[in-house]
């Protein structure tokens, strides 16, 4: 075992892999990476399996020591990272000497970054994932946000690291979009036809009151055409609900797993990762497709993030 030392956490640093999912009907929300795709892709270059524990830092980085060094690779936001004062290419395996320090700043671009390191972070799993779950408390580093003075443990790499790069083409490919696609929602008929088109042909920002349970979104007000009242039912990962002031709501990995509020879409599953990266105060849309597009779409995805030594250049 190699351990990491929190010189500076950040504005928000946790422990995430790929979440806890299945347990919705016990009210325990996946958690989980965000951007899940940066994750897998990271966690790909320095030699892990796909869901290995990583760092999910939110919009300020922070500052990390190695003692026994170990083999990094950063995906997602760039947060412009040095490594010993040096410049880090995102999406490469670096080497990290023994002592080394890792610092980071504001992002230039998108909201999160993923800090792997070759042999995944070791922290107990609760219901089966290493993944925090900020609401609750649980799992992750002592259930919450990293403190000056954490060290934290990472394993072994179990193969030698190869220094490769992710390729152009697939971050072209897998680049997060502002135009988000969504499928119709199950209370999508209580709106009006003006309230629908304003939904699909009108730009919403994203407020400063987001959070990983969900994103709200500020715009023209969605107001459902006659009063409803309907009893709580299950929320999806990525569900758009529209709250009784007309303002939707993006139902993200922290999410209530019910809910009470109509929904008007759901983000298909190949953009949830887009959601991941929005900041404050950034502008989106919404597009519709069909179920079938959005199957395709994830479809197409999954079949890329498993396709080898085809994602590297």
């Amino acid at each position: 075992m190699s351990s990491l030392v929190v010189e500076n956490p950040g504005l928000l640093t946790t422990v995430q892999d790929l979440g806890r999912p299945g347990y919705g009907p016990l009210g325990v929300s996946p958690s989980g990476a965000a951007d899940s795709v940066a994750l897998r892709l990271g966690n790909m270059l320095v030699g892990n399996e796909q869901g290995a524990a990583a760092l999910e830092m939110t919009l300020v980085g922070g500052r990390y020591r190695f003692p026994e060094g170990g083999v990094i690779a950063l995906a997602g936001a760039d947060f412009g990272a040095k490594l010993d004062g040096q410049p880090v290419e995102m999406w490469v395996a670096h080497a990290v000497r023994p002592g080394g320090t890792l610092e980071m700043g504001l992002t230039r671009a998108g909201a999160r970054c993923y800090l792997c390191i070759a042999g995944g972070i070791q922290v107990e799993h609760f219901l089966g994932s290493a993944s925090t779950h900020l609401l609750s408390g649980l799992g992750g580093f002592a259930g919450r946000g990293l403190r000056k003075g954490d060290v934290l443990q990472f394993g072994t790499a179990e193969q030698r690291i190869r220094r490769r790069r992710i390729s152009r083409q697939v971050l072209e490919t897998l680049k997060p979009r502002k135009s988000l696609r969504v499928t119709q929602g199950p209370q999508e008929e209580w709106f009006s036809e003006a309230a629908t088109r304003a939904f699909y042909e009108g730009a919403f920002r994203v407020s400063e009151d987001s959070d990983r349970l969900g994103l709200r979104l500020e715009g023209a007000a969605l107001t459902p055409e006659s009063p409803h009242e309907m009893i709580s039912e299950g929320v999806s990962l990525g569900a758009v609900q529209v709250t009784p002031s007309g303002q939707p709501i993006i139902l993200f990995v922290e999410q209530q797993t019910a809910g009470g509020y109509p929904k008007i879409a759901n983000v298909i599953g190949a953009d949830l990762h887009s959601i991941a990266q929005l900041r404050p105060r950034d502008e989106i849309r919404f597009a519709r497709v069909s179920l079938d597009e959005a199957r395709a779409l994830w479809i197409a995805q999954e079949r890329l993030l498993n396709s080898g030594e085809e994602l590297f250049a």
